[in-house]
């Protein structure tokens, strides 16, 4: 066997790289070295996880220093950034730079929004600050493993929890040319997705029992998935998004709806997408709906498929910490690193959760 890889976590007490962290504890290969938090340095990680206890008993989080010392200290690593959008950029900036001033190679996954736009002005026009690296931006791709055959960039950046189950979803339909370059998605999303820090759309007793659309037809994330989905398929689709917010913690659950170029029923779809996602080792069609709980804490996605002959629907569902973000980086940078795909992340979902 060979040496263990060094992994760092950034952003490090956020949900996400509590998954990170989860998702690592187990792999065969990618042994953390650091977890950095600037708003918690030096507290336990258990103080922020207490679910990772037998994990990281003893570990506490590290500063940006003691993570730029790692990093130009040893040949190779992977970095996973789970840092917030705006946030994300500069600090990897800073640490590749110092990197490549020390003659190391670190290969990143960002998990933030910050490298998921190939221009500046693009990122600006949605976000509303200016981009933190745009030196870097020709550094990344953002794209979803299952959609790009060869990597020709040095690092990745993920393309996002919502982005991911739409682009599962609508990206075999352009691509097999089976319906017009217009998209309508309605998805829902657990709490988890709006991160750690209590908001009015995560508070439990305002979103327990209740189900509601927010940034309908305006969502942030809508221009990305446009993208992604322009440079996995090759056509340029519109998306008409309406985001939900639901009553449980984990998981996301869309369904894209278009006009078919031409009659298909039921079975021909679910035979397309199967076709297309036949080496997809994360990805399995079903005959049915696909649920949530069947998903949950997995690396898996499930998409079930109706049509009527003129209309069709794709129903995904995922999870949205996992496959969504923390696992879909995992998949990334094992790629990038050689290994098999699936290395730690084949457990399957638990179930009634």
């Amino acid at each position: 066997m060979s040496e263990p890889i060094p992994a760092v976590v950034l952003g490090g007490s956020g949900y996400v790289a509590g998954e990170l962290l989860r998702l690592l504890a187990a792999h065969p290969r990618f042994a953390l070295r650091a977890a950095l938090s600037e708003s918690q340095p030096g507290e336990p990680i258990v103080a922020a996880f207490p679910h990772l206890a037998g994990a990281y008993g003893d570990w506490r989080f590290q500063t940006r220093d003691e993570v730029r010392t790692l990093l130009t200290s040893v040949p190779r690593c992977a970095v996973f950034s789970a840092a917030p959008h705006g946030v994300s950029a500069q600090l990897i900036d800073s640490l590749l730079e110092a990197a490549r001033a020390a003659g190391t190679a670190p290969r990143v996954v960002d998990i933030s929004a910050d490298f998921r736009y190939r221009s500046a002005g693009e990122y600006e026009r949605v976000y509303a600050h200016a981009h933190g690296a745009p030196g870097r931006l020709d550094q990344f791709t953002c794209a979803l493993p299952e959609h790009l055959a060869e990597l020709t960039t040095p690092h990745v950046a993920h393309p996002g929890c919502f982005a991911t189950a739409v682009l599962l979803a609508s990206v075999p339909l352009l691509t097999l040319g089976l319906v017009p370059p217009q998209l309508f998605v309605a998805g829902v999303t657990g709490s988890t997705g709006s991160g750690r820090k209590p908001t009015a759309g995560t508070h439990h007793p305002l979103r327990h029992s209740d189900l509601y659309a927010y940034s309908p037809l305006a969502h942030r994330h809508a221009p990305e998935i446009a993208a992604c989905a322009r440079d996995a398929s090759g056509v340029a689709a519109d998306f008409a998004f309406v985001p939900h917010s639901g009553p449980f913690a984990r998981g996301i659950y869309v369904t894209v709806q278009a006009q078919l170029e031409r009659p298909l029923q039921t079975a021909e779809v679910l035979g397309a997408l199967r076709e297309f996602y036949a080496r997809a080792r994360f990805v399995r069609v079903l005959a049915g709906a696909p649920r949530i709980k069947d998903v949950t804490a997995s690396n898996y996605a499930h998409l079930g498929a109706v049509s009527d002959g003129r209309t069709v629907a794709v129903m995904c569902a995922i999870d949205n910490l996992t496959k969504g973000a923390a696992g879909g980086a995992v998949q990334w940078m094992n790629r990038m690193f050689g290994l098999a795909e699936t290395d730690g992340l084949t457990l399957p979902a638990p179930g009634w959760t």
